[in-house]
């Protein structure tokens, strides 16, 4: 077993080429393989976002605090608020962030396929940012 006290592995600075805004990702668990496996806090700050990225074999969002929006491509941005779970399937195209005026984290679980566990892609724009919240009808897969 392996017990990584609180506070024992810095945070990190998101990177300016993933994300806009400041963003802070607080390292949780990458267990050695075989696991594939990773697990990361993520506080994004008022008006802070990922940029559009795909996961190879998905990623689960545990929103932890605060209020934040994220969308899929082709859909409407949604707003996500603590408590809420978002899973993001296989390959498709999405990002996530704070709202414009609240700070929001989440905890961001990832698989890894041959080592790859994100694809980055273009930035979110300001228009698709600040776009309309659609409504939201719960899927059950």
């Amino acid at each position: 077993m392996e017990l990584k006290r609180v506070g024992s592995q810095p945070s990190m600075k998101g990177p300016e080429a993933y994300f806009t805004g400041t963003v802070r990702i607080d390292p949780l668990n990458s267990p050695p393989a075989p696991s594939r496996v990773s697990a990361a806090a993520v506080t994004f700050e008022p008006g802070a976002r990922s940029a559009w990225h795909t996961h190879p074999l998905g990623q689960t969002l545990i929103v932890t605090a605060g209020c934040g929006w994220t969308q899929c491509e082709g859909e409407g941005k949604v707003e996500i608020r603590t408590g809420d779970v978002v899973w993001c399937p296989p390959g498709h195209k999405h990002w996530h962030g704070a709202t414009a005026t609240t700070a929001m984290t989440h905890i961001a679980i990832q698989e890894a396929l041959d080592g790859v566990n994100v694809v980055w892609l273009d930035k979110v724009s300001d228009e698709d940012y600040l776009g309309p919240v659609a409504g939201f009808t719960p899927h059950d897969h």
